[in-house]
């Protein structure tokens, strides 16, 4: 079975992004919700889950699981999001136009990832 070039172009953005939790991990660390606790910890696993999913969405045999993987994560770190949202500390240097812009984007990548279930 043929994975389609935009599932690999998928793929290789969280293994980007899952490394760039370990080479930059304040940039992630920061946006987390004080509320959680150990965000080292929750950077960390987040980073090595993207890293694992966008290797799994590569193979044919567990593409359409990654998929859901790749759902459920976005779901997981949607108050980092909203947290970045609300927190000018937490801004990253964006306006709050930008990080609002931000939101509506998990649900695209969502439905990016469903396409593949």
């Amino acid at each position: 079975m043929n994975l389609p070039w935009h599932l690999y172009l998928m793929a290789l953005l969280y293994i980007l992004a899952g490394f760039n939790h370990f080479r930059n991990p304040r940039l992630y660390i920061k946006i987390i919700p004080v509320y959680f606790s150990n965000p080292k910890l929750l950077n960390s696993l987040s980073g090595l889950a993207e890293i694992i999913l966008g290797v799994c969405l590569c193979l044919p045999f567990t593409s359409k699981i990654a998929s859901w993987g790749i759902i459920a994560l976005l779901i997981a770190i949607f108050p980092a999001n909203l947290y970045m949202y609300k927190n000018d500390n937490a801004s990253l240097g964006l306006s709050k136009t930008m990080r609002l812009l931000r939101l509506p984007l998990q649900l695209a990548l969502i439905f990016w990832a469903y396409l593949y279930t």
